[in-house]
This record gives C-alpha cells, structure tokens and sequence, in this order.
C-alpha cells in the first residue's frame, strides 16, 4: 500500500532543489553544445589559401581573404580549404645535360613530329595557378593530371604545324606563345579554374641520329648569318656617306644653278638700263659703251683721247712719263 503521508517541509526543499540543480546542469550542457558546435564553424585561412563553402551541397560563397573567418558549422555548411595563386609547374620531357639514364615515359614525353615529317626531342615546364578554388575542386578529379595531358596534347597540336627549323631555331618564341593560348583555351573549356602563366621551352635536340647533321646546318646557318650581319654593316657605312656626297653634290648644283641664275639676271638688268639710257642719247652711250670696252680689250695699255680736229692744233708731249709713248 502506497505511502500517503504528506511531505514535509524539509522533502519539498530538497526535491525543489533538486529540480533547480537539474535544470541548470541541463542549460549548462545546452549551452556547451551549442557552442562546441558553433566553434567548429570557425577557421583561418593561410596566404593563398581559399574556402570554398557549400550550404546544403550547393555552393553560395568562397572566401579568399586569407585570416580569421566564421560561417555556419555541419551539417549546414560544408568548407573545403583550397591552396590558389599559388604558382605550380610541371616539367616535361628532358633536357639533353641530364643523366643518361632516362624514363621511357619521358622520352614519349620528349618525342614529338614537325610539320615537315621530322622527329625532336623537346623539353618544356608549363607554369599555372588556380583562379577559381570552386572550379579546381569540383571540376576537375585531378588538376595536375588534366593539366599535364592538355599541355602535351597543346604542344603536339603546335609543334605538328611548324617546320622542324622553326622548332629548332626560328619560331621558338612563336610556338611558345601559340601553345600558350592554346593550353589556356582547352583548360577553360574543362571550366577548370586554372590560368596558364607561361610555357618555356627549355631544350630542343633532334634525334641522336641526325644530331651531327642538324649540327652542321646549325653552323652553316649561324656563317650565313654572320655573313648577312657583315654586309648589313658595310651598307650601313657606305650607303650612308654615298648619301651625303649626293646631297654636297645637289647642294653644290644648286648654289651653281642660283649664282648663273642671279648672274643672268643681273646682266639682263644691265642691258635693260644701257637700252634705256641708249634711247635717251644714242651717240654719247655708244661712245661710252666703245670707251669702256677699250678699257676692257687693253687693260695694261696707256690710252690718249684725242678729239677729231685737235691733233693739228695742240701736239701731245708726253712729259714726265719716262719717255712713254702712247700706242
């Protein structure tokens, strides 16, 4: 038979206190909980790290700003921590001062066909770095992976287009820039984050059995241009001051050409008055004109003018002139 007894005072105060106890021990672990789980939505990002977070699977933001960040903790907000800018290359192939001894893979690697149907061996290094953290690490399973094929399919695809002396020697510059914007275009179209700094080519060789010849054609080239250097200087001296003697010899032309002209002008004047001074008193400008031409024709002879009719009257005595006579 249950006991009926009422409680007493005593009873009440300790179940009461117990109930109070309970509670708070119970708002105590609630409010533990709740913030053990909101701290597990905190995090910090390193330089050149980003987190990429997804709300219920479906991306809503990245943070990229390196630093102390807080978001909604699971299962609401999944992160994935992501390393961007941070600049990665691969190597390809080998270069021709390595050790003998080299992978069949990096020979396959290495081996490449010209438009022209010939072989070389081509080492290159593709630079790149992850602009987009969402698209590296959804997109692609394997960035480096995908990464590595595309630069490879990028540089058969343009090497397959060019002359074999292209690749070797002229088109280096060219063949790098096209497989550039080649690889850059592939990676976009995978919509895979990456952007391609740059691609170096860091050793072409041909084939070891025709490397003497393609050696020999090295050299013949390397004369020719040395050739081709030396008369591009010899004309660059001679062209230059066989230019200057043309311009002295126009220059001394027409100062020639301005003299006789001002010359001809002058004398054309000179006539002009003498016709006008002539129509004025014809007989005393012709007398003139035949004195002062006498005086040209006979420069070192002394001239007497004698009127007509004087020569009767007065006689000349040429006194004080050492005997001279006149002629």
């Amino acid at each position: 038979m249950a006991d009926t007894s009422p409680l007493t005072a005593e009873d009440r105060v300790r179940r009461s206190v117990r109930r109070t106890l309970g509670n708070w021990l119970l708002a105590l672990l609630l409010l533990a909980g709740t913030v053990a789980w909101a701290w597990q939505g905190a995090f910090t990002l390193k330089p050149n790290e980003a987190a990429v977070l997804l709300l219920l699977g479906r991306h809503f933001e990245t943070v990229r700003q390196d630093g102390f960040h807080w978001r909604l903790p699971a299962p609401f907000v999944e992160r994935h921590v992501v390393s961007w800018r941070e600049l990665r290359t691969e190597d390809f192939g080998h270069r021709s001062d390595q050790a003998a001894e080299v992978p069949a893979e990096s020979l396959h690697e290495a081996a490449m066909q010209t438009r022209d149907n010939n072989v070389v061996r081509l080492s290159f290094a593709v630079q790149y770095l992850v602009k987009d953290p969402f698209q590296s690490r959804f997109r692609l399973e394997d960035p480096d992976a995908v990464v590595r094929d595309a630069a490879q399919a990028a540089m058969r695809e343009v090497v397959g287009r060019t002359p074999v002396d292209g690749v070797l020697r002229e088109k280096k510059a060219l063949v790098t820039a096209e497989v550039e914007r080649l690889l850059q275009e592939i990676l976009d179209g995978y919509e895979s984050g990456i952007e391609v700094q740059s691609v170096q080519l860091q050793d072409v060789q041909p084939p070891d059995e025709v490397r003497a010849a393609f050696a020999d054609v090295v050299a013949a080239t390397q004369d020719a241009s040395r050739l081709v250097n030396e008369a591009e200087g010899h004309r660059n001296e001679v062209v230059p001051r066989a230019r200057a003697e043309a311009a002295e010899a126009t220059a001394q032309a027409e100062a020639y050409r301005e003299a006789k002209i001002a010359e001809a002008t002058g004398a054309a004047e000179r006539f002009r008055a003498i016709a006008a001074e002539y129509r004025k008193a014809p007989e005393v400008t012709r007398k003139r004109l035949y004195l002062e031409t006498m005086e040209q024709i006979l420069p070192k002879v002394q001239k007497v003018i004698v009127e007509p009719g004087a020569a009767q009257v007065v006689p000349y005595l040429p006194l004080g002139r050492d005997g001279a006579r006149p002629q």
